[in-house]
């Protein structure tokens, strides 16, 4: 994809890459797995298989596209000022997934502190609730005053959710010991560690497939039970995209270690998903407690 225009390591030199076509077939991808999400919500009939050939399309991209950059890297076009800008590049890039998760946690303050004190009756909410409807109060949870759905019950905090917590606890840990292990130049531990941490990504997705899987069967609790089915499954199910997309990272970095091409002075490609996978703890401490506890 990409010649370097440069040869040797010279620092003042900045390594620029070709004109790529990849960013414009990421986002048609990006377009077809949204349109099948978008339709397979709607119960349109071509909307699932849609949206898994946009997931395989999504998935073949960065395969290619991250192969590109592993290529690069491997054959030392990049420096130091390369590895300053992939450092920006990653704050800037957690920094957008922090905005992305504020605001669907501001759709749940706004609906549990303002909405439903509205609607319950109280402040300038009191005819609304007179006039439309008079038997609804303010409980959280709720399906909202029209019980969208039908009743539900809620997944106990002390469950699979504490388990998932400690569970990603834990991985938060055997990360970091591998970082550890990397920077000292200990092969043996930063390969077992980093495959614990890949376990114990994969374990909390199980839980919390046999988390839905309980909702939905035992609970009637779905997306459509109201507002409080609607967010439940908004941050819980975008934070398991999220570990998942985590997870497929971590295996490839394991990979990338088993083969060696990370340092100890040398390996930002690690640095980058073990910032992002402590992004994806504190997120789910967050959600652990707003969620399930409150």
């Amino acid at each position: 994809m990409a010649q370097a225009h440069a040869e040797h390591h010279d620092t003042d030199l900045y390594y620029v890459p070709t004109q790529s076509y990849w960013p414009i077939i990421a986002s048609v991808a990006l377009f077809v797995l949204a349109f099948g999400f978008g339709s397979m919500l709607n119960e349109s009939s071509f909307g699932r298989p849609i949206f898994y050939v946009g997931i395989a399309f999504m998935a073949w991209v960065l395969f290619r596209w991250f192969g590109d950059v592993i290529r690069e890297s491997r054959r030392g076009y990049y420096n130091k000022q390369v590895d300053t800008s992939f450092r920006m590049g990653m704050v800037w890039f957690i920094f957008s997934e922090v905005m992305f998760f504020s605001a669907f946690f501001g759709a749940l303050f706004f609906v549990r502190q303002l909405a439903l004190p509205l609607l319950g009756g109280e402040g300038s909410g009191v005819m609304t609730n007179e006039l439309l409807w008079p038997e609804f109060s303010r409980a959280w949870p709720t399906a909202g005053p029209a019980q969208v759905g039908g009743s539900f019950q809620t997944i106990p905090a002390w469950g699979l959710p504490l388990i998932n917590t400690l569970i990603l606890l834990a991985s938060g840990v055997t990360i970091t010991i591998a970082h550890h292990a990397l920077k000292a130049g200990k092969r043996g531990v930063l390969l077992t560690f980093l495959g614990l941490t890949v376990a114990l990504g994969c374990l909390f997705l199980f839980f919390q497939v046999e988390e839905y899987i309980h909702a939905y069967r035992d609970l009637n609790l779905t997306m459509g039970s109201g507002i409080y089915g609607s967010t439940f499954f908004m941050l819980t199910g975008f934070h398991g995209a999220h570990v998942t997309l985590g997870t497929i990272m971590l295996i490839v970095i394991w990979w990338r270690c088993f083969r060696g091409d990370f340092d100890r002075d040398n390996h930002f490609a690690f640095e980058a998903v073990a910032w992002y996978w402590h992004f994806v703890d504190v997120v789910w401490l967050i959600l652990f407690l707003f969620i399930y506890v409150l």
